[in-house]
């Protein structure tokens, strides 16, 4: 599948997600889908690790368009599941900042990984940020709704950082791989400055 078929079809679904959520607002949705969805987009943290893990999607290629965000999508709803169950994960505030800080030099270095070892470093990652979305769901919020929320926020974040990368690959195409890799010390970068000044 080529890649504009890939963000045509992330694109269409986030659409969709998000217009059926809306389409129930009343129902528990503004303490439940709305507020998961807000949780990712609020916090520069989330934001740069979820645009991140979009950038080296784009960056490997292939099948990691679409398998690299999937399993951090995936381990970020276990991890919120642990948070909403109140299961302690150590170091989460830690576990954040230095998956900003390893994506943003991984994409940086601009070296091929192993499709397992991406995976396996983009899920670990993701269990911080869904324990830290799972223990602030709001007391009146349904889980699923909430979870459903930030899945797609988490999504859409992905989207953005792959549509980045391969309108970089696109438009400027000597100097693609050059400007992915200065973006993704921008984003180490701004990790460790939110590490120090934590």
């Amino acid at each position: 599948m080529s890649c504009k078929k890939v963000l045509g079809l992330s694109a269409m679904f986030m659409l969709a997600a998000v217009s059926g959520a809306e389409a129930h607002v009343g129902v528990g949705v503004v303490s439940g889908t709305v507020a998961g969805f807000t949780h990712p987009v609020a916090g520069l943290d989330h934001v740069l690790a979820m645009i991140a893990v979009g950038v080296l999607a784009a960056q490997q290629g292939g099948r990691a368009l679409w398998s690299i965000p999937l399993a951090f999508v995936a381990m970020m709803l276990v991890g919120g599941v642990l948070g909403v169950a109140g299961i302690a994960v150590p170091f989460v505030e830690q576990g954040i900042m230095g998956s900003i800080i390893v994506m943003g030099v991984v994409v940086a270095l601009g070296r091929a990984m192993p499709m397992p070892l991406a995976m396996a470093m983009v899920g670990l990652f993701a269990v911080f940020h869904g324990h830290a979305h799972g223990t602030e769901m709001p007391v009146d919020a349904s889980g699923a709704l909430y979870g459903l929320g930030f899945a797609i926020a988490t999504a859409m974040l992905h989207v953005s950082g792959i549509a980045a990368a391969v309108s970089a690959q696109k438009f400027a195409r000597q100097v693609a791989p050059v400007l992915v890799r200065i973006g993704g010390g921008i984003i180490a970068t701004l990790g460790m400055a939110m590490l120090a000044g934590a």
